[in-house]
């Protein structure tokens, strides 16, 4: 069903988005999209808007409607929201509530003083978030860190989740079959290509729960098909010396949320009520050094092209804040929706990820853990990851 024809109340209808927004600078691009900061005009409020030209979509409308169902149906504090969609003959423009207080990881290695109570607080935000999702029948299905970003550039700034790409809203007693999500954040049930439901998320916020307490991944290998082994197994182990000064409690929290049984692994509900999430078992020993360490040396930014790109925002921030104009040339491209066309007509070809669950495969996934870009550019999507693994010695 081609887009505008399907009697949504929601979308508003305009032949020029400009006439309600100001846009400001380009945040990122992806295949199908290119995010952009702007200033609503009646209200002079910032947003970033999502827009994406209908050719660009021609045969894959479902997939849109998905993400903006997932979307239009949510609303909570640690949930980026979908505020308002516009359509044009030529563009649908969803509008989004901007974060801009950067990314996790970021904030971790500026911290000098970081804890398992850090961490804890912050598993418990997105916990809470995805029980909200789970309680609607929204499975988010690609959980990871990249995902996940701070609300503000305060001190005490809440966490909010991201992207949507990849949700999908159960049906009545429905279960999921397609292979989708991020290769080292995945369910073992995912990589085995079995039915699964709502455990998947449980098991990637073990695996990003993980990664906050020790700042690597619990499963690597530069063979893809090892790395899939070690997730189908659930074999991971707590490294020494990294985790010689985490708690049990930690551990244990981690180990029922990384379950090999998607039947026995905890839900949001049961992992709420663990005490190292609500009780007191979370130390306060400062384990920023080693974290921190390990983050760098793990986590490398990608240098390409990125649907959403959080830093660009804590720029642009900071330089309001410091009452100075943006610095040199505008990042608006004559490709950008301030031109008028939004991408060229080639990067619309032979593209075929929306960042949609139904389009995903796991062989989409970018050998980024590698550090290398070598044509990664060219499979870039919608949902191109801000953070890629790399292989570092932790000896």
């Amino acid at each position: 069903m081609p887009l505008g024809e399907d009697g949504n109340g929601w979308k508003k209808k305009t032949s020029d988005i400009k006439e309600h927004y100001d846009f400001k600078e380009v945040l990122g691009t992806g295949a199908f999209s290119e995010v952009v900061l702007a200033e609503e005009k009646r209200t002079q409020r910032l947003v970033a808007i999502k827009c994406i030209p209908k050719k660009a979509l021609e045969g894959k409308e479902n997939n849109i409607e998905n993400e903006i169902a997932v979307l239009h149906r949510i609303k909570h504090p640690n949930i980026v929201s979908l505020e308002d969609i516009f359509e044009s003959t030529s563009h649908l423009y969803l509008v989004m509530q901007l974060v801009s207080g950067g990314e996790l990881f970021d904030r971790i290695v500026e911290k000098g003083f970081y804890t398992e109570r850090d961490a804890s607080q912050l598993i418990h935000q997105i916990l809470d978030a995805v029980k909200y999702l789970h309680d609607m029948g929204i499975v988010h299905r690609d959980l990871k860190p990249e995902n996940l970003l701070y609300y503000s550039m305060d001190e005490d700034s809440k966490i909010m989740i991201s992207d949507f790409g990849l949700s999908k809203i159960e049906g009545v007693g429905s279960v999921m079959s397609t292979a989708c999500g991020t290769p080292g954040y995945v369910a073992p049930e995912v990589l085995a290509q079995k039915p699964y439901s709502k455990a998947v998320d449980c098991w990637s916020i073990g695996v990003i729960s993980y990664i906050l307490l020790c700042g690597y991944p619990p499963f690597y290998d530069e063979n893809d098909a090892k790395l899939f082994e070690q997730i189908l197994k659930a074999e991971y182990e707590f490294d020494s010396p990294y985790w010689d000064d985490i708690s049990d409690s930690a551990k244990d929290f981690i180990c029922h949320l990384m379950e090999k049984d998607s039947m026995k692994r905890y839900t949001c509900e049961q992992a709420l009520q663990h005490p190292w999430i609500c009780g007191d078992t979370a130390l306060d020993k400062n384990i920023h050094e080693s974290v921190s360490a390990q983050i760098k040396k793990n986590f490398a930014k990608s240098k390409w092209k990125q649907a959403f790109n959080a830093t660009a925002v804590v720029r642009h921030m900071r330089k309001l804040q410091l009452g100075t104009s943006l610095e040199g040339p505008s990042q608006i491209t004559p490709t950008s929706p301030c031109h008028g066309h939004l991408l060229p007509e080639e990067e619309e070809e032979d593209e075929d990820d929306l960042g949609n669950g139904e389009e995903e495969s796991l062989s989409h996934y970018e050998d980024g853990r590698r550090g290398s870009t070598e044509g990664s550019a060219d499979r870039d999507s919608l949902r191109s990851c801000t953070y890629c693994c790399r292989p570092a010695s932790r000896v």
